[in-house]
């Protein structure tokens, strides 16, 4: 006769689901400790060891200052493990994670809450004030989340073409600047930061950049 197929459903997955998680929890608590071992996050090393936490669903991350003091505690007291600072960072609304949002119909509730939290004193922190992203054929981006939905910073004639594209004239893929067209980082200093919706991610709650909260 034919075999069976195997079930798919939600309560025969969630072991394997749960061991894999397990797993992989194993796996970092094992890889945080050979860190430490070599000096990694231990005090007066001068090695750092700075993890990250993003929030595991359509929320915004909690107080970096609050959790951090409760991470090293339980790390410390529970595994045995030091590190040196606890990145608190909101997930941003664009990839997989918006994908997610599409799926779960919450996209315009995170939105919302996004706008609602708004701080403008997490604004001059943000990492697209300070830092650049470099992309492997040489493109520059104002942030890491502008590099992955490919908003490159503009040169004059991008600029001309972005003009072109509000019009509804179809124009090729923007190139925007490369590190071959700038001689110095004074060149592109005071210039525009693009910006489009998933912006208020980095705004929101206490801020977000690559150093963790900004306000």
């Amino acid at each position: 006769g034919l075999m069976p197929l195997p079930c798919t459903c939600y309560c025969c997955r969630a072991p394997a689901y749960l061991m894999m998680l397990l797993l992989l929890l194993l796996l970092l608590l094992q890889g945080l400790r050979m860190l430490n071992a070599v000096g990694y996050g231990q005090p007066g090393s001068g090695l750092v060891l700075d993890l990250v936490y993003n929030p595991g669903g359509a929320f915004l991350a909690p107080s970096q200052a609050k959790l951090q003091p409760a991470y090293k505690q339980e790390l410390a007291e529970i595994y045995g493990i030091q590190f040196n600072s606890l990145l608190c960072l909101n997930n941003m609304p664009i990839k997989r994670f918006a994908d997610y949002l599409i799926r779960s119909s919450t996209l315009s509730d995170y939105m919302a809450l996004l706008v609602e939290n708004f701080n403008a004193a997490a604004v001059p922190a943000l990492m697209c004030h300070q830092t650049l992203s470099v992309a492997w054929d040489g493109r520059l981006y104002d942030c890491d989340f502008n590099q992955q939905l490919d908003m490159p910073i503009l040169g004059a004639k991008n600029l001309a073409q972005q003009q072109q594209q509000q019009q509804g004239l179809e124009t090729a893929r923007e190139t925007g600047l490369t590190v071959w067209d700038v001689e110095s980082l004074d060149e592109v200093t005071g210039k525009l930061v693009r910006i489009a919706s998933h912006c208020y991610g980095c705004t929101a709650g206490a801020g977000s950049s690559c150093t963790g909260a900004t306000a």
